[in-house]
């Protein structure tokens, strides 16, 4: 197991994101630490989604401070992160249909990755991804569009650790998939922290993210409103009501 009290990798302060004139977020602060997995949760609508894509870059009005492995992030180009090592699996996935399993795989691979002290990070082929994913292991060559809501679920978390990523902003990972498929992404999930690979999960179902996260952050409209352990947060009936319940 990782060591998680220390090695922040991710650290963001103050932000704030607009669609158009509607401002969506309002001073976000998180941070996310080496190996951990960390739960942004709310309602449908709370900001969870917008604050993976500020992060990445993804949102072209957005103000505050994005640090991630010690660079500023706050005026970089997604495609600019990701080559920094941060990974982003959208909840629309967004696999090419047309290409196979194995080429969507090529499609986001990276040169392997080194920690600051210099160990080695960790290095992801299509022959550990398909331990990690037996799905996809029996279907190199079918195209990403003959594949089911989960698989292709799974094909996109592949393609971004193709990556070889320090974190990865993972969204709504066990929304309308089957449950089997859920089970695969808690063991997967638990697999990458083992590595020291680090989450930041946008989730709405509590128990999934009890299942696989160290702590949480609570959205509602845009900011947070709960900062915690994940035993806090699940032994903590007000909060979870307020924020959390349909």
């Amino acid at each position: 197991m990782v060591d998680t009290t220390s090695d922040s990798l991710l650290e963001v302060n103050g932000l704030a994101a607009w669609y158009g004139a509607a401002q969506i977020l309002f001073n976000v602060s998180l941070e996310v630490r080496r190996g951990e997995v960390v739960a942004l949760m709310g309602r449908n609508g709370a900001g969870k989604s917008t604050t993976l894509k500020a992060i990445m870059g993804l949102i072209a009005k957005r103000r505050g401070q994005v640090s991630f492995m010690g660079q500023d992030l706050s005026r970089t180009a997604p495609h600019e992160a990701a080559s920094l090592g941060l990974g982003y699996v959208p909840e629309e996935r967004r696999i090419f249909t047309e290409l196979t399993v194995m080429e969507n795989l090529e499609v986001g691979r990276q040169a392997p990755r080194t920690w600051p002290g210099g160990a080695a990070a960790p290095a992801w082929t299509p022959e550990r991804l398909f331990q990690l994913f037996p799905n996809l292991g029996e279907m190199p060559d079918r195209p990403g569009g003959r594949m089911s809501g989960g698989e292709q679920q799974m094909l996109a978390v592949a393609r971004t650790l193709m990556g070889n990523p320090y974190v990865v902003l993972l969204d709504e990972p066990s929304e309308g998939v089957a449950p089997v498929i859920v089970e695969q992404m808690v063991n997967m999930i638990q697999e990458l922290k083992e590595h020291g690979v680090s989450i930041l999960l946008s989730e709405q179902n509590m128990h999934f993210a009890e299942l696989v996260s160290d702590r949480a952050y609570v959205l509602e409209r845009g900011e947070i409103r709960f900062v915690g352990s994940m035993e806090e947060l699940a032994g903590n009936e007000e909060v979870r009501r307020a924020y959390l319940s349909m």
